[in-house]
């Protein structure tokens, strides 16, 4: 070999042991688990390869010693290293796979524990449970569930909803969260206030804060339902909470002869009264959705004005931040009432086409292109049996009837 050829080989070797070296001390130093010996390994692993490189590669070229020699020395240096590194040797060979069952050296995400202040808060030690939560939180401040565990201490234990309002107002100001974890916040402190101290108008004053803080969504517009039926809701939890006497009323006498069922049916509202009723709940609520969809099916089945339920389905329609399910399920029921009363094909097509428009990828795309195939035909037999003729499954799911 001549020598530059000798030259190249020697920078090649330069570089593929520094290589090496760099990596073992790197990887030694951040796994290591005894620095003294890791150093020793290092200082010893240096001196084999200066022997290796400085005298026994030499060897090869010198005359009157046998190469056999040389090439002894170097695999005596080779075997030493391999014997010092053995056990980071076979750790880089055997983790990967060994990292499959184990998870390997990857370290655990740190996450706060509640468990002990759970089950303190369960033995009624509830200044216990605050406390173990709080010493949690000095390490994860930010944490909602460890804030929301106090708050709920708090109200639920302590009977103090207003240390809970304060709690959560402090989670409310944070940077970072969610809005879903805000509203879960928000919504579990109007539930206390209306559980614990039947106070209506403060948990209406923090569904409005849902309202301000996500105006025009899909938060905003629960948020309005919450609020439109908040006294029902108060209602409810009041007759659960206070377990009251319930007068009933006497029953009909001697059942068992009655000649018809109907004998002992509750007497129904007339759709006029539930439709005032509706009306009365709209002028004071105009986004309670649930209302108007009621509405709607009172002004289809009962009064037959396709005009007014369609009126009253495309308002709702037309809400900022509705979500697209109830987009479509109103679609759905203004297609039902166009096949009730109209028998138009082409207007209950149109209906039909604008679920395709919302998303032409969804499921609920596909089942409008298929009900338009089926239109035709529902139409024509119900055209051929009359207009009294029951229209099956559609006629079934419409809503209220009268």
């Amino acid at each position: 070999m001549t020598e530059k050829g000798h030259l190249v080989l020697n920078i090649i070797s330069g570089v593929v042991v520094a290589f090496f070296l760099g990596w073992v001390l790197i990887r030694s130093f951040k796994r290591s688990t005894n620095l003294k010996m890791t150093v020793f390994k290092l200082v010893l692993s240096g001196l084999v390869i200066w022997f290796l490189a400085g005298v026994a590669t030499p060897l090869y070229n010198q005359d009157g010693i046998s190469p056999m020699f040389g090439l002894g020395l170097s695999m005596l240096s080779l075997f030493i290293l391999m014997f010092t590194w053995r056990h980071e040797f076979i750790d880089a060979f055997s983790k990967p796979v060994a990292s499959l069952v184990d998870g390997g050296n990857r370290e655990v995400e740190a996450r706060p524990f509640y468990s002990i202040a759970r089950a303190k808060q369960k033995r009624g030690k509830y200044a216990e449970a605050i406390s173990l939560v709080r010493e949690q939180l000095e390490r994860f401040p930010n944490d909602v569930e460890g804030q929301m565990l106090i708050a709920e201490i708090q109200a639920e234990g302590e009977n103090d909803l207003s240390a809970a309002a304060v709690t959560v107002d402090r989670l409310c100001n944070q940077k970072g969260h969610s809005p879903n974890q805000i509203i879960f916040a928000l919504n579990s402190l109007a539930d206390w206030y209306l559980k614990y101290s039947q106070d209506v108008e403060s948990a209406r004053q923090y569904l409005e804060r849902i309202i301000e803080r996500y105006p025009e969504s899909e938060f905003s517009l629960a948020a309005t339902q919450r609020i439109a039926h908040l006294t029902e809701s108060h209602r409810v939890m009041m007759d659960r909470h206070d377990h009251r006497r319930i007068f009933v009323k006497e029953g009909v006498q001697n059942l068992g002869l009655a000649a018809a069922a109907e004998q002992v049916k509750a007497p129904e509202v007339p759709p006029e009264q539930q439709a005032a009723d509706c009306v009365k709940q709209l002028e004071e609520h105009p986004l309670d959705m649930e209302t108007r969809e009621r509405l709607a099916c009172i002004y289809a089945n009962h009064y037959q004005r396709l005009d007014l339920a369609t009126d009253q389905l495309e308002q709702m329609i037309k809400t900022p931040g509705q979500p697209p399910k109830s987009i479509v399920r109103w679609l759905n029921l203004l297609a039902d009432f166009q096949i009730k009363l109209t028998g138009d094909f082409e207007t209950v097509k149109k209906t039909l086409e604008r679920i395709i428009g919302i998303s032409p990828d969804v499921a609920a795309a596909n089942l409008a292109r298929t009900r338009i195939s089926y239109v035709r035909l529902q139409l024509k037999g119900r055209n051929e049996a009359g207009p009294n003729l029951k229209l099956g499954i559609y006629d079934q799911d419409i809503g209220l009837k009268g």
